[in-house]
């Protein structure tokens, strides 16, 4: 069929792209392959000489009065590209179209080749020049040249395949219409003919005949099946009875033979049975001593272990002797912090009673000065009787004054003393607050270990998973999940705490503490299962810890720890305590811990009797109590953890424990808050105490300066004063100043002491946190030695191994040495019995049966020999007849399976092959009705088509009027014009569903008018200029000066031949023409 897709008649070129266009100079799409570049014509029918004519890439019209030579260039055409004489209706034979009176006729077509379509272009290069001789006796030659001219081939199958490859179908009369297939078919009115001719058009009725023989051909082919199935029957039983009568013939000599080789099997029989003993001593001794590199490595690897254990033990030794070390270097500062804070709290005691002193002396210059101002005022009383009114008032002024100077500096004596205690009381309760905080911080995080403890427990009494985490049902059902889908090989087993049962529930704290992280452990197969697993944890332990995952091979049995287990008449070992029902379980445990060496002691006191008595039991390195304890032979750890997390029987009473616990640490952060807020209630009173103390203190020494200042200006009044007034007076100002230096000193000493006491303060500061540096240095080491003691473990552990695998190796070299001396011994037996069987028969054959058998055999040939050698024909005729029905059945019977199986795909292909033709053919139908409705409609016609494939006829019905006003009538009964216009409109309506490089029409505007001659010609021009890859040429007698000019369109004008002439002029009308 096609090999493009046909554009609907509206579409615009630019949407479609094919990969036969290219652009010429002037931008337009035109077709690279198939299409007509140029023919000449010589001696063909009635022409000496036509052409040669050079064909446009689109638009074509050959343009002549009848008998101008329109119609010889189209059957020209068709014939040259190996069309038939009957096809062009102007011949019955090809002879006929050779000139009269000539011995040939010649045609010569070029066909374009461009492009990434192009047939063999480094052949044929960008051109195909077909050249056609006719001979008067009917006989056609080619000849393709390329381009150049060079003759490429001369045979017909290759311009089949170059027609083929280009889509060219020259029996199709859409891609070439003739005028008497035209005229034809403007005059049929048979329905079965305009099906014929869509299916012709379509190339549905070459494929309907194909499948037609093909169904026929299948017929034969059954018919001649069952003819050769019926002597098969009779061949296969001449072949039978030939084959009977060579194998009586053959018996005998097989007989003779088989005796002989069974004599041959006899002697070696007896050495074989020798060697199938011999062989499985062999392969043990061999397997025994590959074993002993796999023991060899196993010792080599744990000694590997006990140095990487003992280094590792050692460095973390070596880690807690050098947090020692920093222990000890940081206790000299210790020391020097302390004494320095000894002599600065000395220092500091110093200046306070300093302070207390000048207080004592201030207080009694004060007596002094108060004693010697009443004397004075005593004095100045006396005086004031004499001097007058004037100095009686000042004098009661002054004394007034200096009363009021007196409070005044009392006041401020009190009020100091008062700042200084309420900075201490702020200080004090500050160091008390950090340190209630710090506390508190320290209860919270209790109180949430205990609350999320206490989730899990309360999770744990509908799911006993939920002890062993919140994730872990979760992670648990992945598991599941991914083992359902097969991608584990083994599915993991785990958390290992979920797998063992207590036969003791009093040593669940000891079984707890020994096996530690190994509780919510998982063990896998293998490393790939380990990899799978970790990818679905780290779904659920983001940014945590995960559970450890255990690697190691997977057995369904316990391993044998008879030899390194302890056992203890009086106390079990860990093993021992627990129910595991999952071999992988306890051998994980056995492995990765030693649990059979380990022993369960409740009582501490008897723990220590046995461990670290004289003679600790045999096997065991360590033990634990019911309190969790850890007992080693040379050294006892003391548990903390006084409660189970994983294997407590009662969670009811755990879960009371623990609401009670957390009830109390609630209480207790209760009473903390409110001690914490009366110690924060006591900083801030202190501090507006402090603030007021301050602000009183200021006011008071404001008002001492002023009133000091009064007097002063009093004092300055002169007076009479007595002799005995004076030395009073100069007494008293002599303790003023006394006063005023001792104040001075005072203060300078209470100044002193706040600084002696900052000093302290920071010294003590700095030497509380080198006591908290000292301490968490000490707190490093807890883990350590924690690390420490599982290292020690370790070692232990690997040297148990070690000296394991050292005796298995030990016992495996002695099977060894006693194999070897077993299979000496059969060896040589071998030896001698391989020497009789050679002197029977040297050359050694294969033997499968036994001496027994064989000797049975060998009487019952011997009897069977005898009674048979009298039994003999015609050797070679027997022979020569078995071998002709041999061939014979075995040729049919092959035919007949390669026709069978034939006839089944051949039978399944035309199934899916009608399927597909009855598709296409309902496909192009619908595709023809868009398309004619599309052509009438630009007319103003309406129309129908009703296809009828089951029984083959096609109805066109017309209208010419628009809308109802007259109903849809036969072509038969419109007029010529309009069943021309109506006959095109149908041709392109095939053009759109059947595509070819180019189209060739003769007179297709027959019995038209001039209104349907001009839509029918604008109908074919638009086409036309819709698909410009396509080339079209248009045979008509009219003259089409009305036609555009433009490039697209090429007028090939024949002028009426004169009889003379031998070639005929024509005509260009383009681009060129109008240039001149």
């Amino acid at each position: 069929m096609s090999k493009r897709k046909s554009n609907s008649i509206g579409e615009s070129p630019h949407k479609r792209v094919r990969p036969t266009e290219v652009h010429d100079e002037d931008n337009e799409t035109v077709g690279e392959v198939g299409i007509v570049e140029s023919i000449s014509l010589k001696n063909f029918m009635c022409h000496s000489l036509l052409g040669p004519f050079a064909f446009g890439s689109n638009v074509n019209f050959v343009v002549g009065n009848n008998g101008s030579g329109k119609s010889a260039v189209l059957t020209a055409l068709m014939v040259g590209l190996g069309g038939k004489a009957t096809t062009t209706n102007r011949g019955s034979s090809l002879k006929g179209f050779v000139k009269e009176g000539e011995s040939s006729a010649d045609v010569s077509i070029t066909l374009r080749n461009k492009g990434r379509d192009a047939y063999k272009p480094e052949v044929f290069g960008q051109a195909i020049i077909v050249d056609l001789k006719i001979t008067r006796e009917g006989m056609r030659t080619y000849k393709l040249k390329s381009k150049a001219g060079h003759l490429v081939s001369a045979k017909k199958d290759e311009l089949l395949a170059i027609l083929d490859h280009f889509n060219i179908q020259v029996d199709n009369p859409v891609s070439m219409l003739t005028q008497e297939m035209s005229k034809h078919f403007l005059h049929s009115k048979g329905e079965g003919d305009k099906y014929r001719f869509f299916m012709k058009a379509t190339q549905l009725e070459q494929m309907k005949e194909d499948y037609t023989y093909i169904i026929t051909t299948k017929n034969v082919t059954l018919d001649t099946v069952e003819k050769h199935e019926e002597c098969l029957e009779g061949l296969k039983r001449k072949y039978l009875e030939k084959e009977d009568r060579v194998k009586s013939l053959a018996s005998l000599d097989d007989m003779h033979s088989k005796l002989e080789e069974l004599k041959n099997q006899m002697a070696w029989a007896l050495v074989s049975e020798m060697e199938k003993e011999v062989k499985p001593m062999r392969e043990k001794l061999q397997s025994e001593e590959r074993s002993t590199i796999k023991y060899d490595q196993k010792v080599d690897e744990w000694k590997a272990k006990v140095v990487e254990a003992e280094k590792k033990y050692k460095g973390i030794r070596e880690q807690l002797e050098a947090i020692t070390v920093r222990v000890q270097q940081l206790e000299p500062q210790s020391a020097e912090l302390k004494n320095e804070a000894q002599s600065r709290s000395k220092a500091f005691n110093t200046a306070q009673a300093s302070v207390h002193r000048f207080k004592t002396n201030l207080r009694d210059l004060e007596k002094d000065k108060d004693q010697l101002s009443r004397r004075i005022n005593e004095l100045k009383l006396s005086i004031s009787q004499t001097s007058g009114a004037e100095t009686q008032v000042r004098v009661e002024r002054m004394e007034k004054l200096q009363t009021d100077l007196d409070t005044l500096n009392f006041q401020d004596s009190t009020l100091g003393q008062q700042m200084e205690q309420f900075q201490q009381a702020v200080s004090r309760a500050k160091d008390e607050l950090e340190k209630m905080i710090r506390e508190e911080e320290d209860l919270k995080r209790s109180m949430e270990a205990i609350r999320r403890k206490l989730q899990t427990m309360e999770g744990s009494r509908s799911d006993r998973l939920r002890r062993f985490g919140e994730k872990m049902p979760a992670l648990l059902a992945a598991i599941e999940d991914a083992d359902r889908k097969g991608q584990f090989r083994k599915k993991p087993v785990g958390p290992l705490g979920y797998c063992i049962r207590l036969k003791d529930h009093e040593q669940a704290l000891a079984v707890e503490k020994c096996l530690g992280s190994l509780m919510v452990a998982f063990t896998c197969d293998n490393h790939e299962d380990e990899k799978l697993l970790q990818g679905l944890m780290r779904g659920y332990y983001q940014g945590g810890r995960r559970p450890q995952i255990i690697t190691c091979q997977f057995f369904n049995r316990v391993h044998d720890t008879s030899r390194r287990a302890v056992n203890h008449p009086d106390y079990p070992s860990v093993l021992q305590s627990l129910e595991i029902e999952d071999p992988v379980v306890a051998n994980c445990l056995i492995d990765q811990r030693g649990i059979e060496t380990i022993l369960l002691i409740k009582s501490p006191a008897e723990a220590r009797r046995v461990m670290q008595g004289r003679q600790p039991p045999r096997n065991c390195y360590q033990a634990f109590t019911k309190e969790g304890d850890q007992c080693y032979n040379n050294r006892y750890y003391s548990n903390d953890q006084r409660r189970c997390d994983y294997l407590s029987r009662d969670v009811e009473e755990e879960i009371r424990q623990l609401q009670e616990e957390m009830r109390n640490k609630e209480a207790h952060l209760d009473r903390f808050s409110q001690q914490k807020q009366r110690v924060e209630e006591d900083i801030r009173n202190n501090n507006s105490l402090l603030k007021r103390a301050y602000d009183d203190r200021k006011r008071a020494k404001d008002k001492f300066r002023r009133l000091q200042q009064e007097i002063s200006d009093l004092q300055n009044v002169e007076e009479p004063q007595s002799e005995d007034l004076k030395p009073l007076e100069e007494e008293l100002e002599e303790i003023n100043n006394k006063i005023s230096a001792g104040r001075a000193e005072s203060e300078e000493a209470r100044r002193k002491m706040a600084q002696l006491k900052a000093s302290w303060e920071e010294v003590e500061q700095r030497y509380r946190q080198h006591k908290d540096s000292i301490s968490t240095v000490a707190e490093e080491a807890e883990p350590i030695k924690e690390e420490l003691s599982k290292s020690d473990q370790d070692v232990e552990k690997s040297k148990h191994h070690k000296k394991h695998y050292e005796d298995k190796r030990k016992v495996h070299i002695n099977t060894i040495q006693a194999l070897k001396a077993s299979l000496d011994l059969k060896e040589q037996e071998l030896t001698a019995s391989v020497v009789k069987a050679t002197e029977i028969c040297p050359e050694r054959s294969e033997v499968r049966r036994t001496a027994r058998s064989l000797d049975s055999e060998i009487s019952r040939l011997k009897l069977k020999i005898s009674t048979q050698q009298d039994q003999q024909g015609d050797r070679e005729e027997v022979i020569r007849q078995y071998q002709e029905a041999l061939v014979n059945y075995s040729n049919i019977n092959q035919q007949v399976k390669c026709l069978k199986r034939f006839i089944q795909v051949l039978c399944k292909i035309m199934d899916d092959r009608h399927r597909v033709y009855t598709e296409l053919r309902r496909f192009l139908s619908v595709r023809c009705k868009m398309y004619f409705d599309s052509m009438l409609s630009q007319r103003g016609y309406i129309g129908k088509m009703m296809f009828e494939h089951k029984n083959e006829t096609l109805s066109i019905s017309v209208q010419p009027g628009v809308g109802d006003k007259a109903a849809l009538s036969d072509m038969r009964s419109l007029s010529g014009g309009e069943r021309s216009f109506s006959t095109v409109c149908f041709v392109l309506s095939l053009w759109a569903i059947a595509e070819a490089p180019f189209r060739a029409l003769d007179e297709f505007d027959v019995y038209m008018d001039m209104v349907n001659r001009r839509i029918s010609m604008d109908m074919m021009l638009k086409i036309a200029s819709s698909q410009r890859y396509r080339q079209f040429i248009f045979l008509t007698p009219q003259s089409m000066s009305s036609l555009p000019v433009n490039n697209l369109i090429r007028i090939l004008r024949l002028k009426d031949p004169d009889r003379g002439q031998t070639a005929l002029p024509f005509g260009q009308r383009n681009e060129e023409e109008e240039e001149e």
